[in-house]
């Protein structure tokens, strides 16, 4: 299956949380970095996840802010520090790429917030993404 989610990460669920609807998924990417995923418990189930389950981390460009360092007193508890490697810029929006370890992602934010962050090749940044916009797939 091909998908438009460019942003797709390979890593391994080192812990899940389960509630009555929802719950959390911490997952070990292959890059070292530790992200959360907040998933229904039912896919939870139908996924099988475990400890120890492969499964690859997909994010919507959209839904990844970026910041010039790691921010302290916020929600988001992804925080991928990387480099900015190339910038899309048109009127509105502009794509940026950043390297993380273990890879690239990309991140779709005004081009006002670029211009606003002083952003370009080579500025070190932090992606920030909430729990709820990542979604898990296996196999």
């Amino acid at each position: 299956m091909s998908l438009s989610i460019r942003n797709q990460f390979p890593g391994t669920v080192t812990g899940v949380t389960t509630g009555e609807v929802m719950a959390t998924v911490r997952v070990r990417l292959d890059g070292g970095q530790d992200l959360t995923a907040a998933i229904t418990r039912e896919a939870v189930q139908d996924l099988g996840l475990a400890e120890g389950s492969a499964v690859r981390a997909l994010i919507k460009s959209t839904e990844v802010s970026l910041a010039t360092a790691a921010v302290k007193g916020v929600s988001i508890r992804n925080q991928l520090p990387g480099t900015v490697a190339g910038l899309a810029t048109g009127a509105a929006m502009t794509s940026v790429k950043v390297t993380v370890a273990g890879g690239e992602l990309t991140a779709a934010i005004t081009t006002d917030a670029v211009n606003d962050l002083g952003l370009t090749a080579g500025s070190p940044v932090v992606a920030l993404i909430k729990s709820t916009e990542i979604s898990l797939a296996t196999g």
